[in-house]
């Protein structure tokens, strides 16, 4: 009798265990499909304002202004472009000889797209064994990384995105940096790549608890961010969301939390995966440059903001449909 009762509450627990994180799961998604419920407006579409992350072979010789001339055509809307120039070495020295071409890109692109803003996109390289992580506590790591964006700035840049990951919720280390950076180039535009914002209360300390790294960002702290920088670029994509209407939603989630957590001062960019290697295998079927640009739509026709656009990610991997679903779904959507 006893051995019975013990085999039950254990079949209970193990029930329990795995119906409480379905029961979230379901719940969740329940959520973010309706938040992608209504209409767009028609005017709200791309207004210029769009950026894209493009590869380091712009800057390390592999690319030429041949190859500029061919993609100019998809930049018409395009205000930004973050070339991956990069990356900056485990003490945070930026090696000149890994862009050596940088002078060249920047002159092409003010030949060719006149009035676009060309900012080096800088980050970190972590091999298999998370060797790499810059130590941003290490005061003389900040001092090398800003040296590094005051030199590359002196090329002729119009600033810095950095996208440093990951960065843990509250991290007071890369705030000292990005104020570090404003300081040292009061004139230049500072950019950054954001994690997600926490999509529902206690998934910053839930994801830390299981993964032990920081996938989201609290909105104290993604407003704490936004405050010290020019612009922001979430990285939307990695949702690990199932249906393509719940990406939408998350999107939708996304943006309305930083419209309402940015300064109208800080323009405010919504990642669109124009790539497809994603660590799920679900989220090839559910994230496309065009459900990331429906659900931004949605929140631009409830609360519009001048500032804002896609971030697409990233042009060595974006696809014929990629750029299609671009077209169509932002730059002239047809509803």
């Amino acid at each position: 009798m006893l051995a019975s009762t013990t085999r039950r509450r254990a079949v209970l627990g193990l029930l329990i265990v795995v119906a409480v994180p379905l029961v979230l799961a379901v719940t969740g998604m329940a959520v973010l499909r309706a938040d992608y419920l209504g209409t767009p407006s028609a005017s709200a579409r791309s207004a210029g304002t769009d950026a894209l992350w493009m590869g380091h072979m712009w800057v390390d010789g592999r690319r030429t202004e041949k190859d500029l001339q061919e993609l100019r055509p998809r930049l018409t809307h395009m205000r930004d472009l973050f070339v991956h120039t990069g990356p900056y070495g485990p003490d945070g020295r930026l090696d000149p000889n890994l862009h050596p071409k940088s002078r060249d890109f920047l002159t092409w692109v003010r030949a060719q797209v006149p009035g676009v803003r060309v900012l080096p996109w800088l980050g970190q390289t972590v091999n298999e064994d998370d060797q790499g992580f810059l130590d941003l506590d290490d005061p003389a790591t900040r001092a090398n990384i800003i040296a590094g964006a005051r030199e590359i700035v002196a090329l002729g840049y119009d600033g810095v995105h950095y996208n440093f990951e990951p960065v843990p919720d509250g991290d007071a280390s890369y705030l000292k940096l990005l104020d570090e950076t404003r300081a040292a180039i009061p004139n230049a535009r500072i950019s950054v790549s954001s994690h997600q914002i926490e999509p529902f209360p206690g998934a910053v300390t839930g994801w830390n608890a299981v993964v032990g790294h920081g996938k989201y960002w609290s909105e104290p702290y993604f407003r704490t961010v936004a405050e010290r920088v020019d612009q922001v670029a979430i990285m939307t994509y990695d949702s690990w969301t199932p249906l393509q209407t719940v990406y939408g939603g998350w999107v939708a989630r996304q943006a309305r939390k930083a419209f309402a957590l940015a300064p109208e001062s800080t323009g405010v960019l919504i990642g669109a995966p124009a790539y497809h290697d994603h660590k799920v295998g679900v989220s090839d079927y559910a994230e496309s440059v065009e459900m990331a640009a429906e659900g931004l739509r949605l929140v631009i026709s409830e609360t519009p903001r001048e500032d804002t656009g896609l971030a697409l990610y990233v042009d060595f991997a974006a696809t014929e449909e990629d750029w299609r679903e671009y077209e169509s779904s932002w730059v002239r959507p047809t509803n």
